[in-house]
């Protein structure tokens, strides 16, 4: 039977008439497996976008619950979650988006320990995370295991995203060489976020997500975008591979994941088997 039902056909019309979609592009779409790591403030608005656009297999990450000052910006959690484990929140909002949308929950704290058999069989990561140690081990893994992925942080009114692709483009690595030392880089929680912040940078990684499975456009890799919103100003920093990378370059000495901070426990569970 083909996938795409008269009510289908209804629910994504608007990506169908796009000539850079397509059905074949709505159908890479549904057969595509897409990893969010942090269902918080850009993982949020990441989820609900990928949902909507008919991806048929969500991955979550997160080992964290509800809290009230999440409300302000993680715009996939409600009050009525409040204590409930962000990811069976995040999966509640998917499938009632969507209920194409296949949905697994991993409901962890990546690690190195875990993280290969987290994104293992995904298409693409969204990196959602909120401290450095995460990303780094983010990029690691991805690079290794040759999985595109999207960079994305933010802060006060400022943004910034990058997509890597394996192998092609600059990894995060090559940009930003190790972690800042504790400290020197102030968290949301202390310095603030503008809660809108969340979405312009989630959304746009959800774009990266989308026009790498269909194959439209140019992803953003070997760029480093960043945006500042009090004056709505936008920049396009272009970055290339560095030869002396300790992750991807001609002499690599990274060939092991390793964690920059304590590992924990995983929890795996899944709506249905992840491969279609």
């Amino acid at each position: 039977m083909s996938f795409f039902t008269e009510a289908r056909l209804e629910r994504y019309s608007r990506h169908i008439i796009l000539k850079e979609v397509g059905i074949q592009g709505q159908e890479r779409l549904y057969r595509a497996k897409i990893l969010i790591v942090g269902a918080g403030g850009l993982g949020a608005p990441a989820a609900l976008y990928l949902a909507a656009a008919g991806v048929g297999t969500l991955g979550i990450a997160d080992a964290d619950r509800v809290e009230l000052s999440n409300l302000q910006r993680q715009i996939i959690h409600h009050t009525s979650d409040l204590g409930k484990a962000k990811v069976e929140s995040a999966a509640d909002k998917i499938r009632a988006i969507n209920p194409d949308v296949t949905v697994r929950e991993h409901h962890c704290f990546i690690s190195a320990a875990n993280i290969r058999d987290v994104i293992a069989g995904y298409d693409f990561v969204i990196d959602g995370t909120d401290n450095f140690a995460a990303k780094f081990l983010i990029n690691d893994a991805c690079v290794l295991a040759g999985i595109p992925y999207s960079h994305g942080g933010i802060l006060r009114f400022n943004g910034q995203t990058m997509t890597v692709l394996p192998g092609k483009s600059a990894c995060f690595r090559c940009v930003f060489r190790k972690p800042p030392p504790p400290g020197a880089v102030p968290t949301c929680s202390q310095a603030g976020v503008l809660g809108a912040i969340a979405g312009m940078l989630g959304t746009i990684q959800a774009t990266e997500a989308l026009k790498h499975i269909v194959g439209a456009g140019h992803v953003l890799a070997d760029t480093l975008l960043t945006f500042e919103a009090l004056e709505m100003n936008f920049r396009r920093i272009k970055v290339r591979r560095d030869p002396e990378c300790p992750l991807c370059g001609e002499h690599p000495s990274i060939h092991e994941l390793f964690d920059e901070e304590p590992p924990a426990a995983c929890d795996l569970k899944s709506s249905q088997p992840l491969t279609r």
